[in-house]
């Protein structure tokens, strides 16, 4: 139980000082929620982006901003670094930040490996893995006693990441208490602005419409290097068989939005799920 997951990108993809941190959060929040006029969703499932936070923080930030956050949090995200196990899990210990740290929620997690033996007890697949990393110091500002289920999703079958969905809605549904899915993704990757922007639109769109099959077949159809896409099939499916009837896009953005660069971008949403 004792742990730790030393932050592995603080100082790159935002501050290492807390100070600074703790301002640019909370800056980021406070944009966000002005533009959305203070409302507050209480969403099943978001997709967030993990860039650094000088590009996708704005985008972030408006989810956040514009969501309930309960206590409980799963955050699945991509695997970027090869290591560790297919679908693996944490389900002892913490997560350390700038802001303090954060515990893994071992009941919620112990009851995932149980009834989905795909997942695999694996601290390695998040030693080098910045996706859930930089989703925390948002749900740190926003709740305090947040604790949170890390898995990394290094699988493309349709069928493994369906029954994952299923398997957390059933979870969920069984919890009692409410948990909120986090996958974290950026969307297409390193081609110009207006290509990746036509290209998100089309994944945006299926997600939208509340169709996990249609974004993982757009995706690979479309060839849409969207990192978190199997984050998003799992939630997006659990989230319908609890009941979600809308998605929504709450931001969009280009790394060119910030660099000036439309020649090779990454694109960045923020959608909710209810």
């Amino acid at each position: 139980m004792n742990t730790v997951r030393e932050a592995a990108v603080a100082g790159q993809f935002y501050p290492s000082s807390e100070k600074e941190l703790l301002s640019e959060v909370q800056g980021f929040l406070e944009r966000g929620a002005q533009a959305a006029e203070g409302r507050r969703l209480r969403a099943l499932g978001v997709i967030a982006p993990h860039a650094g936070y000088v590009y996708s923080g704005a985008v972030a930030g408006a989810v956040y901003a514009q969501i309930e956050v309960p206590q409980k949090v799963i955050v699945l995200c991509p695997n970027h670094t090869g290591m560790g196990e297919p679908l693996a899990i944490m389900s002892q210990g913490r997560f350390r930040t700038p802001l303090g740290d954060v515990e893994i929620d071992g009941t919620l997690a112990e009851a995932l490996k149980r009834s989905f033996p795909l997942l695999r007890e694996d601290e390695s697949a998040q030693l080098r893995e910045h996706a859930v990393e930089v989703q925390l110091p948002f749900l740190q500002v926003l709740r305090e006693d947040v604790a949170i289920v890390p898995i990394t999703v290094g699988i493309g079958q349709f069928e493994v990441l369906s029954a994952l969905g299923v398997v957390m809605a059933k979870v969920i549904a069984e919890c009692g208490d409410p948990v909120l899915m986090v996958a974290s993704s950026d969307m297409n990757h390193y081609e110009g602005d207006d290509e990746t922007r036509v290209k998100d639109a089309m994944a945006i769109a299926q997600v939208c419409e509340l169709h996990p099959r249609g974004l993982y077949e757009t995706v690979r159809e479309q060839d849409i290097s969207m990192c978190g896409y199997g984050p998003a099939v799992a939630m997006l499916t659990a989230a319908l068989r609890l009941g979600a009837t809308s998605a929504e896009l709450l931001r969009y953005a280009t790394s060119g939005d910030v660099s000036g660069d439309r020649a090779h971008v990454v694109g960045y949403a923020g959608i909710a799920v209810s």
